[in-house]
């Protein structure tokens, strides 16, 4: 099974949240399979050209579409903003709110070229995880999100065409996830540009 180091230490489940498991499932690693497996077929499904050029990356319902089709088969809920407050993230009453702003925002970066397309995509991907749309799941989703991003908007610019996720020569899952929370962090405070120099090298 391929691990996914960004899913250590994420946000618990509430107890109301396992009850739309769809499979049986009885521990976490054969939790990691099922997502993992859903993971790979959104992934497939979301970087098809014919699906990019269909949908509106920077729009509410392709995002929540997005999620669906990410965990659709293990979670009854996926693709549903979530519906309680976390440890993280705004309230959740202001969740669609707070979506359409970031949605009209990127819109008018990407048109008016205030940041470049990668720039654009880690920006989004910050902020997605900042609001945090969903009850799980949301690292997962950004990331995927920032790939459609860049794949959509970069080729005619012949600009990067991927992200990897796993770059900068670090060792250690450890390590990498503990300067990517530390990078977040400092995007919180409007600071990106660690996280623009751990993703965006050459």
């Amino acid at each position: 099974m391929k691990i996914n180091f960004f899913k250590l230490g994420q946000t618990l489940i509430d107890e109301d949240d396992k009850v739309g498991l769809i499979p049986s499932i009885t521990n976490l690693s054969e939790l990691n399979d099922w997502e993992h497996e859903n993971i790979i077929e959104g992934r497939r499904w979301a970087l098809n050209n014919r699906i990019l050029n269909h949908y509106e990356i920077f729009d509410v319902d392709f995002l929540l579409l997005l999620h669906k089709k990410m965990f659709g088969k293990v979670w009854k809920w996926a693709g549903e903003l979530r519906r309680s407050d976390k440890n993280i993230g705004c309230d959740y009453t202001q969740i669609r709110v707070e979506l359409k702003k970031l949605c009209d925002d990127a819109k008018y970066w990407q048109a008016n070229n205030i940041y470049s397309i990668a720039q654009i995509a880690l920006i989004f991907h910050h902020k997605l995880v900042k609001i945090h749309l969903f009850a799980n799941g949301n690292g997962r989703h950004a990331r995927l999100v920032c790939d459609c991003i860049i794949k959509k908007f970069s080729t005619a610019k012949n600009e990067i065409k991927k992200i990897n996720w796993r770059t900068n020569e670090i060792d250690s899952i450890e390590e990498l996830r503990k300067k990517y929370i530390e990078a977040l962090r400092k995007a919180d405070k409007g600071d990106y540009q660690e996280l623009f120099q751990m993703f965006l090298r050459d």
